[in-house]
């Protein structure tokens, strides 16, 4: 599962919005980072690989932003396809999960283009309490079904989060650390892939992996939203309540039937 702003290089919303000059190097940038996670994976004895592209570019470029023919030819992915939407691979059988070019959370300091969902509509999100972002909720869609994850690739502040969410076991690989939203201190990408690819496939070799993620049942998931307007696509949902103006809280009797409830994607 993959997202953009975590690439190396990648420290500008113009590099990762379809239609923008600069996005068509970023999605080079995307494309090759998938592939260096791709040749960890077979390098450590992989039979099938499916990568899924969760970034929203806009407009037709939304979960669809790698370059099809840059991409490594044993791999399979998903494009078009509603982000936490797709769950074939967890349905019929899969190990393991790779979280490739996450961002951090929103409200990190040194996140770069960090953010939860959304720039403007979301701000901090909580399961059962803690504060998690895109990569929590990845990491909770595949602990639904039962697969652990294995590894987060982007910049340093988000590899921490990941650590903090599901534990040490994690494997993690930086490609650049954020000096501000907008900024950051890149490794070059040719070295960025080579230890990606290293870190895929040491990771999925020891099999040490962290647990799945579980949120706690039955779950609570909580938004705090940016701007009062932000409500109204959630009133009238079952099992959502709006307690104050900007936040919204969804109930269930697990993780994913609550995030149904708020998630109509």
């Amino acid at each position: 599962m993959s997202d953009m702003e975590g690439v190396s290089g990648i420290v500008k919303w113009a590099q990762v919005n379809g239609g923008e000059p600069m996005y068509e190097e970023g999605r080079r940038l995307y494309t090759e980072e998938i592939n260096a996670a791709v040749r960890g994976a077979y390098d450590a004895g992989a039979t099938e690989v499916v990568a899924v592209d969760c970034h929203g570019a806009g407009q037709d470029w939304t979960f669809n932003s790698y370059v099809p023919e840059l991409l490594d030819e044993r791999v399979d992915w998903v494009s078009g396809h509603g982000w936490s939407r797709y769950t074939q691979m967890f349905e019929t059988g899969c190990d393991v999960a790779l979280m490739i070019g996450m961002h951090a959370k929103a409200g990190t300091p040194d996140g770069v283009l960090c953010h939860t969902i959304s720039t403007t509509r979301w701000g901090d999100l909580f399961f059962n309490g803690v504060s998690v972002g895109e990569f929590g909720i990845n990491a909770a869609l595949c602990g639904h079904y039962n697969v652990p994850v294995a590894i987060i690739t982007g910049d340093t502040a988000t590899c921490k989060e990941g650590v903090d969410l599901v534990g040490e076991r994690l494997a993690t690989v930086a490609v650049k650390q954020g000096l501000s939203r907008y900024s950051a201190r890149n490794i070059a990408p040719k070295r960025a892939r080579e230890m990606i690819q290293t870190g895929v496939r040491d990771a999925l070799k020891k099999r040490s992996w962290p647990k799945p993620y579980v949120p706690k049942k039955p779950t609570t998931i909580t938004v705090e939203l940016g701007t009062v307007e932000s409500a109204n696509q959630f009133m009238g949902r079952h099992g959502v309540e709006i307690p104050e103006p900007l936040k919204v809280v969804s109930k269930a009797k697990d993780w994913m039937t609550a995030w149904n409830q708020i998630w109509h994607y």
